[in-house]
């Protein structure tokens, strides 16, 4: 991936901009989590998102990016992270992990969410509850003064105390703004104080990944999708949050993914813990 190198500090004006992109980006989750269902082809999902952005003004992030064929990134199962969408069929025990980047008025917004088709066995909803758990853990210690360390390190912390989760290593958040990946880097792993320190203004994308199994993986031919090496399954959640005075400003939104669910029985939805950790954080 392509980073700025400096560390933009975005001003209030710029982060309500960067609302607005990321509130597109969880409505075009919430438009996909109305219809997805088994029997349904991945590739219908990528051309139903990139109609709802366009029709929205504004443009997906991902399409041509690096060469990227796509408007999101769809990882089914095994699957880590930048999977292609294509003729894969949805099978009901499926688990999507869904990527979508929007570019809004000259912002980005990015967010993921791994989505459970039908029936999964219960291994599966735990390591899903564990990495959205994680999450939040991570976005608590987004404040200023800390540093990025604080946040890997509360990430690896707790999936790696659940059952010994792999956290995957060489995929990691990052800075975000006027460019899609911009720095800093925020991995999923790492140790308290170390990294550079939080400030006001500073807009990060935290995503953890993590696998049920081994942290190793591969990448296929294709040179895009990302593989867990043992098969495993894997779980990507992924907000995007200022550093303001007041705490972690989340600029995405699961709720409104949450709503749309409500009205697909083919997708099962988080326990009320969950749902409330998410609306109260």
């Amino acid at each position: 991936m392509f980073y700025r190198r400096m560390i933009h500090q975005k001003t209030l004006e710029e982060i309500e901009l960067m609302r607005l992109s990321n509130q597109l980006v969880a409505k075009t989750h919430a438009e996909l989590a109305k219809v997805m269902k088994p029997g349904m082809k991945t590739i219908t999902l990528d051309k139903l998102a990139e109609e709802f952005i366009g029709d929205h003004k504004g443009k997906p992030a991902f399409k041509g990016y690096g060469g990227f064929p796509c408007s999101l990134c769809i990882s089914e199962n095994h699957k880590v992270v930048h999977g292609i969408p294509g003729d894969h069929v949805i099978q009901n025990g499926d688990i999507l992990s869904i990527d979508c980047g929007v570019e809004l008025n000259g912002y980005f917004g990015d967010s993921a969410f791994t989505y459970p088709i039908g029936e999964i066995d219960s291994a599966t909803k735990k390591l899903l509850d564990d990495t959205i758990i994680s999450l939040y853990l991570g976005i608590e210690q987004a404040v200023i003064g800390n540093r990025i360390g604080d946040i890997s390190f509360a990430i690896q912390q707790y999936t790696e105390k659940q059952r010994g989760y792999g956290v995957v290593r060489e995929l990691v958040g990052h800075g975000i703004g006027k460019d899609l990946h911009e720095k800093p880097e925020v991995p999923n792993y790492g140790k308290r104080g170390r990294g550079p320190k939080l400030k006001a203004g500073m807009c990060l994308a935290i995503e953890p990944m993590i696998n049920y199994g081994s942290k190793k993986i591969l990448e296929l031919e294709d040179k895009w999708t990302i593989v867990t090496a043992d098969g495993a399954n894997s779980a990507h959640y992924e907000h995007t949050i200022a550093i303001t005075a007041s705490g972690p400003d989340i600029l995405s939104d699961f709720e409104v993914i949450h709503e749309a669910i409500k009205t697909n029985a083919n997708i099962a939805d988080f326990d009320e813990k969950l749902r409330y950790l998410q609306t109260n954080f």
